[in-house]
């Protein structure tokens, strides 16, 4: 199976590599904006300046494996989501 659609570097980003000692070679770019930061403990390397999360010194989303990790927590967030709402008494 072809692998492409978990990777890809805009190194035509005038921001690229857009954290500070990450290496541009392998440097994922397809989650610019990571899905995992409305999660209050994403598992990434966070800061909460003045009430605002920063992620600046994370690179979680964008090593080579993050593709798998990312989808990872997502699967097991969207599962605790259904197993809620299954668990719901009705009204």
């Amino acid at each position: 199976m072809d692998a492409s659609h978990r990777y890809f570097a805009n190194t035509a980003c005038r921001y690229f590599p857009c954290h500070a000692g990450a290496d541009p070679q392998a440097f994922n770019c397809l989650f610019c904006f990571c899905p995992l930061y409305f999660l209050p403990d994403c598992g990434g390397d966070c800061e909460l300046r003045q009430g605002v999360k920063d992620c600046t010194p994370c690179l979680r989303p964008h090593r080579p494996q993050g593709y798998d990790e990312i989808l990872a927590r997502l699967r097991e967030e969207a599962a605790k989501r259904r197993e809620e709402t299954e668990n719901k008494p009705p009204r």
